[in-house]
C-alpha cells in the first residue's frame, strides 16, 4: 500500500486544490457574474458531454488500464497502443456525420422549452471528443503508474482556467457567448496538454499489427462502452432531465448542491487512479490474498476519510448557504441526500477496479443497463412530483442499489467483503458526531462559525480515530506527521 498512500495524499492535495478553486467558482463567481439561466446552460452542456464520454472514447481508457500489463513485449505494447488511439475514431466520425445532418431535430429535442439551449447545442459533441480523449491519454500515463500531473490536469488546471474566464467576464472582456466558448476551448487545451505529458513518458510507434488477444480486447471495449455510458449516466442524467421538466436555472441550483456534495467523494477519485492500475495488476497475477488486503484497506480508509469530510459538510451546511445567493438554498436537502450517496460510494473500495478489471466485467454492463433504466424511470417519476430533491432521491435510491449489487457480485466471486469490525466503529463515530455537534451553533459570523464548528469537529473525531487505531494507513500516516513536527519543534 506504499505506492498508494504516496500518490493518493498527493493525488488527494492535488484534487482538493482543484475542488477549493472549483468551490469559488461555482459557489460565488458563476453565482455572482453570470445568470442563473445560463449558469444553468453551462452545467447542462457540460453533464450531456460527460454523458457522451464514455461512447466517445470507445472504453479505450478502461481497456488500456485492463490489458496494458499482460502485454509483456515493446512490440506488442506498440501494437495495442495503436489500436487503441484510433479506436475513438469508429464512434467519432460516425456521430459527427449523423449530427450535421439531423442538427436542427437533435437541436430542438435537446432543448425541450429551453430554446436557450439550442445555439450551443454542437458544443456538447466538441466538448465530449475532448473528455474522451482526455481520458484516453490520462489512461496512457496511468499505466506508466503516474498519475499526479494528470489529476492536476483533471482537478485543477480547467477549474484554474474558468476562474480566469469568469473574472474577464466580469471585468467585460468576455461576453457571456465567448464566455461559453472559451469554457470548452479550455477542455480542448486540457486534452492537448494531457496527450503531451502522456507521449512524454512512452512516445507512441505506431504499429499496425496483429496482437494476441484482439479479440477479447475488442469484446472488453464494445462491453465497457456500455457499462461506462451506465456509470455516466447515473452520474449526470439528473442535470439533463432537470432541463426536460424544469426551468434550466434549476439545473445551476442542482449543480451548486451537487458540487458541494461532491466534495465527498474526492478521496475515492484520488485513490481510485492508483488502485486501478494495482488491482488490474493483481487480477493478471491472480495473487487473492492481496487484492483482499488492497480490498479492505482501500474501503476502511476511504469511508474514514470521506466520513470525516462528510461530517464538515453536513455539520456546516446552514451556515455555507448563508454565504451564498439566496436563490440558491433550495439545494440544501440535494446537499445531504447525494452527500450520503457519496459516502456509500468510499464503502465500495476497489471494488469497481476488480470488476472492471477481472473477467466478470460483463456483470457490470448487466447491473449497469438495469440502473440506468432505472434511475431515468426515477427521475421522470419524482421530478415533476419534487423538482430537483426528487433528482437527488432518484439518484440516491438507484446508486445505493447499484453499491449493494456490486458489493454482492464481487463477495459471490471472490469471496471478499470491503468491510471489517472498524466499519462499524466509523459508522458509530459519525452518528455520535452527528448527534453531538449538528445542533451546536455559535453566534458569529458564518465563517468564523465554521471556522470553529470545524476545529471541534477536527479534534473530536481525529483523536477517536488515532486513539481506536481504526485504520493502520492513517495510523502511520499521523506517527509521520507528529515524529516530524517533534523532530522540528
Amino acid at each position: 500500500m506504499g505506492v498508494v498512500v504516496n500518490q493518493s495524499i498527493k493525488n488527494t492535495i492535488v484534487t482538493y486544490l482543484g475542488f477549493g478553486i472549483g468551490a469559488i467558482n461555482v459557489l460565488f463567481l458563476y453565482t455572482s457574474f453570470l445568470s442563473d439561466e445560463y449558469f444553468g446552460l453551462v452545467s447542462y452542456l457540460l453533464s450531456t458531454a460527460n454523458i457522451m464520454m464514455p461512447l466517445m472514447a470507445f472504453g479505450v481508457h478502461n481497456t488500456i488500464v485492463k490489458f496494458y500489463s499482460s502485454f509483456k513485449t515493446k512490440q506488442s505494447q506498440n501494437s495495442f497502443l495503436t489500436l487503441m488511439l484510433f479506436l475513438p475514431l469508429l464512434v467519432i466520425i460516425p456521430f459527427g456525420l449523423i449530427g450535421h445532418f439531423a442538427f436542427s431535430y437533435i437541436s430542438s429535442w435537446l432543448a425541450a422549452d429551453n430554446k436557450i439551449v439550442v445555439d450551443y447545442v454542437w458544443l456538447i459533441y466538441i466538448a465530449a471528443i475532448t473528455f474522451a480523449y482526455f481520458e484516453v491519454f490520462y489512461a496512457w500515463s496511468k499505466v506508466q503508474m503516474q498519475t499526479v500531473f494528470g489529476n492536476f490536469m483533471k482537478e485543477v488546471f480547467h477549474r484554474l482556467c474558468t476562474t480566469l474566464l469568469l473574472l474577464m467576464l466580469h471585468a467585460g472582456y468576455l461576453s457571456v457567448n465567448q464566455f461559453i466558448y472559451s469554457v470548452v476551448g479550455v477542455y480542448a487545451l486540457r486534452m492537448l496538454i494531457m496527450k503531451l505529458y502522456a507521449f512524454s513518458l512512452r512516445l507512441p510507434k505506431l504499429k499496425f499489427e496483429r496482437i494476441p488477444n484482439v479479440s477479447r480486447i475488442l469484446k472488453y471495449t464494445t462491453l465497457i462502452i456500455v457499462a461506462g455510458s451506465v456509470a455516466n449516466v447515473i452520474l449526470e442524467i439528473d442535470k439533463f432531465m432537470i432541463n426536460r421538466y424544469e426551468a434550466i436555472e434549476n439545473v445551476a441550483y442542482y449543480g451548486v448542491a451537487i458540487y458541494i456534495a461532491t466534495v465527498i467523494g474526492v478521496p475515492y477519485r484520488s485513490m481510485y487512479q492508483i488502485v486501478n492500475p494495482l488491482t488490474a495488476k493483481l487480477l493478471n497475477e491472480k495473487n487473492k490474498i492481496d487484492l483482499k488486503i488492497l480490498y479492505q484497506k482501500s474501503s476502511l480508509t476511504l469511508f474514514i476519510i470521506s466520513g470525516f469530510i462528510f461530517l464538515m459538510i453536513i455539520l456546516n451546511i446552514n451556515e455555507l448557504y448563508k454565504l451564498i445567493n439566496e436563490s440558491y438554498v433550495d439545494g440544501l436537502i440535494v446537499v445531504f441526500i447525494i452527500g450520503l450517496t457519496k459516502l456509500s460510494d468510499s464503502l465500495l473500495g476497489n471494488n469497481n477496479a476488480i470488476l472492471f478489471n477481472s473477467d466478470y466485467y460483463r456483470m457490470v454492463l448487466v447491473l449497469g443497463v438495469f440502473l440506468a433504466v432505472l434511475t431515468i424511470v426515477l427521475n421522470m417519476v419524482f421530478i415533476p412530483l419534487y423538482g430537483i430533491n426528487g433528482a437527488a432521491f432518484a439518484t440516491f435510491i438507484a446508486i445505493l442499489i447499484y453499491n449493494i449489487s456490486k458489493i454482492l457480485f464481487v463477495y459471490y466471486k471472490f469471496k471478499i467483503l470491503p468491510f471489517s469490525a472498524n466499519t462499524i466503529k466509523v459508522v458509530l463515530l459519525l452518528l455520535v458526531c452527528l448527534g453531538v455537534f449538528y445542533f451546536w451553533d455559535f453566534k458569529f459570523h458564518p465563517v468564523l462559525n465554521i471556522a470553529l464548528k470545524s476545529l471541534l469537529i477536527s479534534m473530536f473525531y481525529g483523536f477517536v480515530v488515532y486513539a481506536l487505531h481504526l485504520s493502520d494507513d492513517i495510523s502511520i500516516l499521523l506517527n509521520k506527521i507528529f515524529r516530524k513536527n517533534k523532530h522540528t519543534s
